[in-house]
């Protein structure tokens, strides 16, 4: 597990290994301020050993959240809470990013903002994204900004846009959705770009600013296409996923040996100077290692294996059994606080036995 654990930089920021705890939503937060539950998450993950967590999905404002029980970052009353999280993870010499994140269409709001007029199918029905007016668009941009102050403020290492799987950002980098035909239509970057720009004036050189970008956002070629345009603007890393799940085009290399969103990973990486992480289907620390020793990919995501075993990397370094997700239709983790995920079961079994 040579390149696993070998140490790895992003700007001046040094990270003990190539493990990412990726952003994950699990709703323990109350009114979008800091639990002692919150707090506690993040303290086992960073105890895990992982050289990188990015803390899940946090709102910028109320209107933009995907749940009720989201973490928010919209106001400065916040700050204190999210400083326990990050105080608790560098005490267990981890680094943490938070994710900063509005649901555009795709959240629970009334009236969901969208770039362009969008109908979005859920579960209770069908809802229609109001277009972004030019004043709504510098609005939002403002809250990302402001978001990102606040993060810097709290004490985290860096921030994280979220730039994929079907929210705001990715509603402007899919032609499919995002049809303006103004400049932030004819140029889907623009949003982003300004919102990164605006960042680095209100906080240091060496506060780090990522994001997490859709491989297929329709396509491959779109998502090569945003990364390039992104690289050249000084983002400090790509955080390659999937994107907007109703309006994607995934078309992936016959046979490839890893997940199509590390195929997307591959393929960008080849094309930025930026550091790329990679996710999805990553299960052991031997197939971690292969897909950073054959991808030429910089760091992966641990995402499911470390709700199942919030120690996976230390068990990794160890060579210890990790646990595995068993890829249930739909993720029973995320029911009744995980206890019985049948994954996580089976894992606590064997490492009683």
């Amino acid at each position: 597990m040579n390149k696993l654990f070998s140490e790895f930089e992003i700007k001046n920021l040094k990270i003990k290994n190539r493990i990412c705890v990726p952003p994950m939503v699990v709703g323990l937060t109350e009114d979008g301020y800091v639990t002692e539950a919150n707090i506690e998450r993040y303290r086992q993950l960073a105890k895990g050993g992982a050289g990188l967590i990015i803390q899940e999905a946090t709102c910028i404002n109320i209107d933009g959240r995907l749940s009720s029980k989201q973490l928010g970052i919209w106001e400065d009353t916040q700050i204190e809470g999210l400083k326990k999280i990050v105080e608790a993870v560098h005490l267990e010499d981890s680094k943490i990013f938070v994710q900063i994140h509005h649901a555009g269409v795709v959240g629970i709001s009334e009236s969901p903002l969208c770039p362009s007029p969008y109908e979005y199918k859920k579960i209770e029905g069908t809802v229609i994204g109001r277009e972004m007016t030019y004043e709504d668009i510098k609005s939002v941009q403002k809250d990302f900004i402001e978001a990102a102050r606040r993060a810097y403020e709290a004490g985290y290492d860096g921030i994280e846009l979220h730039g994929c799987h079907g929210y705001l950002i990715s509603q402007f980098f899919n032609k499919k959705v995002n049809t303006r035909n103004d400049e932030y239509g004819v140029n889907k970057e623009k949003f982003v770009i300004e919102i990164i720009e605006g960042i680095r004036k209100v906080t240091p050189e060496e506060f780090i600013v990522g994001i997490r970008l859709a491989g297929f956002e329709p396509s491959i070629e779109d998502g090569i296409s945003h990364a390039k345009i992104l690289d050249k603007s000084g983002i400090d890393f790509f955080d390659i996923s999937y994107g907007f799940s109703d309006e994607q085009e995934i078309n992936v290399a016959e046979g490839y040996k890893f997940s199509n969103a590390v195929y997307a990973a591959e393929i960008i990486k080849k094309e930025v100077s930026a550091p790329v992480f990679g996710v999805n289907k990553i299960t052991s620390a031997k197939i971690a290692e292969e897909v950073l020793k054959e991808t030429g990919i910089d760091m992966v995501d641990i995402g499911k294996g470390t709700l199942i075993n919030p120690n996976w990397a230390n068990d990794a370094r160890e060579g210890k059994d990790t646990g595995k997700c068993v890829n249930c239709a739909k993720c029973v983790w995320f029911i009744n606080d995980g206890a019985k995920c049948p994954g996580k079961v089976i894992y606590e079994r064997n490492k009683n036995k």
